[in-house]
């Protein structure tokens, strides 16, 4: 079976290695502290301090392997390298909305560091999906939980 890439900025594969870096240097080490602790209060059936930090290391270890698999499947786009007017991976996308002229940008990212309020979207969002393969100038429909939504793209950058 075929692992599949995910696709992401070098920043994004940056902050990633960073969160995976602090769960296993400082988070690991801080809750298998508490474990001992909690342990060290005797019975272990009605400790709900143990119990507390063991479901904490049971997220934590969890949320490393997923770190751990997204990162062995990089495919980091160098997006300093990338130019033209049609919408791909790693596109800073000017859009105006059709119905209320409001100007928003959206940098079309891969799905781990998408963040809406930094103007972030993942490739695989409905947006990011209607966007790829226009240029500027074109107009998109995108269906929202609010409804159909209409935008022109009125600038393509890289940055």
């Amino acid at each position: 079976m075929m692992m599949e890439k995910v696709p992401m900025t070098a920043s994004g594969y940056a902050a990633l290695e960073v969160e995976l870096k602090q769960r296993q240097s400082v988070e690991r080490p801080r809750i298998i502290e508490h474990i001992a602790e909690a342990r060290s209060h005797g019975d272990l059936s009605e400790n709900a301090e143990y119990h507390a930090a063991k479901e904490e290391q049971s997220h934590n270890e969890g949320r490393i392997a997923e770190l751990e698999d997204k990162l062995a499947r990089a495919d980091i786009i160098d997006i300093s390298k990338l130019s033209g007017d049609t919408v791909k991976f790693g596109a800073t996308v000017t859009l105006v909305d059709e119905d209320t002229e409001k100007k928003t940008v959206w940098q079309i990212v891969g799905e781990p560091e998408a963040d809406a309020k930094k103007g972030r979207i993942s490739i695989t969002s409905p947006l990011a999906r209607a966007l790829i393969g226009k240029k500027k100038g074109s107009t998109v429909e995108v269906v929202a939980p609010g409804g159909a939504k209409a935008y022109e793209i009125t600038k393509v950058e890289w940055r």
